[in-house]
This record gives C-alpha cells, sequence and structure tokens, in this order.
C-alpha cells in the first residue's frame, strides 16, 4: 500500500515536469512577518528563565523571534501549488532543532512542499510541512497567545514526506508516511504515521479536527528518542458562539512505549486546553488560555518533571493594521518544585508578563 501511495505521488510530479512549461496561469505571492518581544519572570532567577515552553527562553531582556518570508506559488490554474516558506531567528531555529544541532542551512526551510490536485477533493502534497497536530502553529501572527502551550512544545512541529488529502464537503480525510518527526533529513530507518479526520457545521461556525501522529516497531533505540513507539492522539475544536466570542478547545494523549531494558516507565502523558477568544472592537482582542497537563506516571521528566502542571495565559491583541502588540500575563503552578526562585531554591509556581510586538506583509 505504502509503495502504490508514494508511486502515484512520484507520477503525478514527474507528469507535473512535461505540462508546466505550457501553462499560463501561473502566479506567484510574496508574504511574511517579523516578530521580537521583551520577557520579565517575577522570581528574577540567576541563570534560569522559568520557561519550559518553546520561543520565549529569555529573562528580562528584549528578544528577537523570527523574521519569515513565505512564496506561494500556483500553476495549471490553481491545479498545481509550491511553497518555500523560510524563517530566520531563534524561534525558526528551535523549530528545526535537528538541523540547528549539525548547523544545517536546512533550519531556515519551515516549510517546502509541492502540491497536486488530482482531482477536485484529492490532493497529494510532497515536501517539508508543519504539523497538524495541535491548536497553535509555529507563526506568531496566527496565534492570539505569543508564549506557547506545553502541547504546542511537546508535540510534533513538522513533518516531511508525503500526504493525501480528501475532501467532501465540511468533511475531510488526510493520511501520509514521513521521516521521523521534526527531521528534514532522516537519520533513521523509523517513519512516521500521519493521520487526519476533520469535519464541521454547514455554516462554518464549528469546526473539528481529530489528529495522529506517531512510529512504532522500533528496536534497539533505533530513533533519536529511544523508544520503541510513540503514538500522539489529538482532538481540536473551534466554536464561533457570536461575531464577537468564540471558543477553543485542545486535548491531547501522547503514549511512550520505552525499549527493553529503559530506567523510564512506559505510559502516557494527557494535555487539556481551553482557549476564551473575545473581540469587542475590530482593533483589541482578548484571550484567555488554560492549559493543564497531567503525568502521573512522569513517562516524559525532561518536558515537564511534574505529574501535572496547570497554567494560564492571559493576552491582549492590540490591532493596527497589520501591526499587532501583546501585552502578556502568565501564571503556571505544578505538583512539584520544577521552578527557581530568586534565591536559587525550588518553587511551585511562577508568574511571568511579555510584551511582543508582531508584524506581517
Amino acid at each position: 500500500m505504502i509503495k502504490k501511495f508514494f508511486g502515484t505521488a512520484i507520477i503525478s510530479l514527474v507528469t507535473l515536469q512535461f505540462v508546466y512549461a505550457q501553462d499560463s496561469t501561473k502566479s506567484l505571492t510574496i508574504s511574511g512577518s517579523v516578530d521580537g518581544y521583551y520577557r520579565y519572570n517575577f522570581s528574577n532567577a540567576a541563570g534560569n528563565s522559568n520557561n519550559k515552553t518553546s520561543f520565549t527562553n529569555s529573562q528580562s531582556s528584549f528578544a528577537l523571534g523570527m523574521a519569515t518570508i513565505k512564496a506561494d506559488a500556483t500553476a495549471l490554474s490553481g491545479k498545481v501549488t509550491a511553497t518555500a516558506d523560510l524563517g530566520f531567528g531563534t524561534r525558526a531555529e528551535e523549530f528545526s532543532y535537528y538541523e540547528s544541532a549539525t548547523k544545517s542551512t536546512l533550519a531556515m526551510v519551515k516549510q517546502l512542499f509541492v502540491t497536486y490536485a488530482l482531482s477536485k477533493n484529492v490532493k497529494l502534497t510532497a515536501g517539508k510541512f508543519a504539523t497538524h497536530v495541535g491548536y497553535e502553529v509555529m507563526d506568531a501572527p496566527l496565534n492570539r497567545n505569543y508564549s506557547m502551550s506545553y502541547m504546542f512544545t511537546n508535540g510534533p512541529f513538522s513533518h516531511t514526506g508525503v500526504k493525501m488529502d480528501v475532501t467532501a464537503g465540511p468533511v475531510g480525510f488526510m493520511v501520509g508516511v514521513a521521516n521521523f518527526i521534526d527531521q528534514t533529513t532522516s537519520t533513521t530507518n523509523t517513519k512516521t504515521l500521519i493521520a487526519q479526520f476533520s469535519g464541521g457545521s454547514k455554516n462554518g461556525k464549528l469546526k473539528a479536527y481529530l489528529n495522529y501522529a506517531g512510529f512504532f516497531g522500533a528496536e534497539n533505540a533505533s530513533n533519536p528518542l529511544s523508544l520503541k513507539s510513540l503514538s500522539q492522539l489529538d482532538l481540536v475544536v473551534n466554536a464561533t458562539v457570536t461575531d464577537k466570542f468564540g471558543i477553543g478547545f485542545n486535548a491531547t494523549t501522547q503514549s511512550r512505549q520505552q525499549v527493553a531494558g529503559s530506567l523510564l516507565p512506559s505510559g502516557s502523558w494527557q494535555g487539556y486546553a481551553l482557549y476564551l477568544n473575545l473581540d469587542p472592537t475590530p482593533a483589541i482582542g482578548l484571550t484567555l488560555r488554560s492549559e493543564l497537563i497531567s503525568d502521573s506516571k512522569i513517562v516524559y521528566p525532561s518536558a515537564f518533571g511534574a505529574k501535572s502542571i496547570f497554567a494560564n495565559t492571559l493576552s491582549l491583541n492590540y490591532k493596527v493594521g497589520p501591526f499587532i502588540l501583546i501585552p502578556e500575563l502568565r501564571f503556571e503552578s505544578a505538583q512539584s518544585e520544577i521552578y527557581t526562585k530568586s534565591d536559587g531554591t525550588g518553587a511551585k509556581s511562577t508568574a511571568t508578563a511579555l510584551l511582543a510586538a508582531v508584524y506581517k506583509f
């Protein structure tokens, strides 16, 4: 089945090379964004920012987030599309952490893929693309909170491989095969299976996505995570209640099976996040994100280090044209002392203030 899947994708892309030169409907769109922020953790611990999620690992400092530039091309009246999405800065480096570790220029490549429509409802995509798992995404202009959730940080970031999308009205299905999670250039034979089922109401006010990503059957620690298998099942729901109020919900469970002889237990951790979005005026938006992480067996100590974490983030979005100013307050608490006080001792809670600036063009 997998051979047939890859074979269809290769034939489609080869066919494209022959017909592209005859096309007169080509188009190209350039877009991008820049963002930066100032973050202050009130514990003010020396050498410890008390940050355990992605992209905001600084303390009492102005910091650059990312400059990104994206080119979207279409051909054959939209039958073929291609995207080159590049990022520069610490945000991009953390997103492509495998490539950053080897100082590869591929760390700048957030996404790079080609899509070919086999029909109106079926399309094939090959290349590197951002993950479908989770509520939040990498690019700052697309999130209402600037700091990231624990679920975003500890789920997959991207996939490099081939996938097929099938749509029928409000219902959609995606399945694909990719390199090992987050690897642009694979260092292992272990492959990732990805899938998504989506649906929603006819008026578009309710949308739901059931997502999957994982691998299985790895032996002798033959992958960078030294796991025999990893499976993540993820649910995202968006509901528009009124034209000024919306609700988002994300629930995820990640099962981790250790290889024989591992000192860590096999098991799963769960995460739940509720997003309350209020837009009293076109220029002002408020978002409260409440997130609960549960890891009762401590199956992922390097990520959490506690059996439970509860984090609340309140963000204001002040919009002036393409510019967004985001003041943010974040308070989080854990079942054990995973944070650090100013005197160097442990703490079960911490608070952070952040001010971010985002411009999209």
